[in-house]
């Protein structure tokens, strides 16, 4: 059953990167500490990448649809490893948000967050391109592949946010991608949750992180799979309500309103391991 294969698929991928990236000589690298104060390393964050991106390939109907996968999940989850390493940095932590970037642009300075931004949006609107749309006119389908575009790019901005404690934006995406796992195009999502479902232990676990890598990949190969079986109208819905959400996190903190709501509290620790 070609569901199976690609949800099998990722998970075998993802496994197999995390353990080689593991065990490179560099990886010391890329080891982080994250909130409890534990050595976590950011090797989760190309295994779900490539995992996810190999896994929604090989479940695509058409090449187009595999091409556009592979051109969200691995521009997406190369540009977020990048910020991951280079955003580490002193002089590129000084540089918040986007006024902050383009702030450090106007002075001549190209931001590793401005690289992430750009290299996202780029792959966002070659994937929707790929996908193409089913409208007659040219206007119709430019406007279709745009929308498609800033889909795919606010999916994976949102589960970056999402992304403040173990397992958050795992669970968050295999919430979100549960719909997209039934009907057309299905295998195309079961190779992406493969790959996420793989990794979720470890992460929950905190001996790994997803990092922007992880998180942008994941969120951008669920908007692909979202736009693929989407008309103009779902395409509309779906980034009003992304950009609804990005909205709101400027206002509000998503960890306070998910640490006030409990059942979201409870979904959110669930699997995770204790503070020391």
């Amino acid at each position: 059953m070609a569901y199976l294969r690609s949800f099998g698929i990722g998970s075998s991928v993802a496994r197999a990167v995390l353990g080689w990236v593991r065990h490179d000589p560099k990886a010391g690298g890329l080891r982080r500490t994250n909130f409890h104060g534990r050595t976590v390393t950011l090797a989760g964050g190309p295994a779900l990448a490539v995992g996810a991106t190999v896994g929604a390939a090989s479940g695509a109907p058409t090449g187009r649809l595999a091409a556009a996968a592979v051109a969200a999940g691995a521009v997406s989850g190369a540009v977020g490893f990048y910020d991951d390493i280079v955003g580490n940095r002193p002089e590129q932590k000084a540089a918040k948000g986007f006024a902050g970037h383009l702030g450090a642009l106007r002075e001549g300075r190209v931001t590793s967050g401005l690289v992430k931004i750009a290299g996202v949006g780029a792959a966002g609107l070659a994937a929707s391109a790929l996908i193409g749309s089913g409208r007659s006119t040219r206007s119709g389908r430019g406007f279709d592949v745009l929308l498609g575009a800033g889909v795919i790019a606010g999916a994976a901005n949102l589960l970056n946010l999402l992304d403040l404690r173990p397992g958050r934006a795992i669970k968050a995406g295999l919430i979100a991608g549960a719909p997209l796992a039934v009907g057309r195009n299905a295998s195309m999502t079961a190779g992406t949750l493969g790959a996420a479902t793989a990794l979720l232990p470890a992460d929950l676990g905190e001996e790994i992180m997803l990092g922007d890598a992880g998180a942008n990949a994941l969120g951008a190969l669920l908007g692909v799979a979202l736009v693929a079986r989407s008309g103009t109208a779902g395409r509309v819905a779906a980034l009003a309500a992304l950009a609804g959400l990005t909205a709101a996190s400027e206002k509000v903190s998503f960890t306070k309103v998910i640490q006030d709501t409990p059942w979201l509290r409870a979904v959110d620790e669930l699997g995770r391991r204790p503070p020391a």
